[in-house]
């Protein structure tokens, strides 16, 4: 599993006003070995009132301790003002994250800049996720 994170600037679709997001791209499985680690590493980016994209273009597995973490940075994160976006989920993942009601919890998004639309923000030339 890995992670790669990067802090965005861009500004909202109504003004020039700067924005920062944290746009995090997860690799490879999620599962028990590996929810720990991944949570370690989101939440240690979570901010107050931070926007959040989570790039799942390349998650081919979710456990159980995958969902919870999932779970738990979307509580933390909400807890302070802030909005998490999920993207690219497989739709194997998605059926899941639906019957077990995860889903609702989320923002999803199909791609990258539908995530960004979302969120109101214009969608800046990204390389590397």
């Amino acid at each position: 599993m890995q992670l790669h994170k990067q802090t965005i600037t861009t500004t909202t679709v109504d003004s020039d006003v700067p924005v920062s997001i944290t746009l995090i791209e997860l690799i490879g499985d999620i599962d028990g070995s590996t929810a720990p680690l991944m949570q370690a590493d989101i939440l240690a980016a979570a901010a107050p009132n931070i926007q959040m994209i989570l790039n799942m273009t390349q998650v081919s597995y979710l456990s159980s301790a995958g969902l919870r973490m999932l779970l738990s940075v979307y509580r933390q994160v909400s807890a302070q003002s802030g909005q998490v976006v999920l993207v690219g989920l497989m739709e194997e993942l998605q059926d899941t994250m639906t019957v077990t009601g995860f889903l609702e919890f989320f923002t999803v998004a199909d791609t990258l800049e539908a995530a960004f639309a979302l969120l109101n923000l214009k969608a800046p030339a990204l390389s590397g996720c």
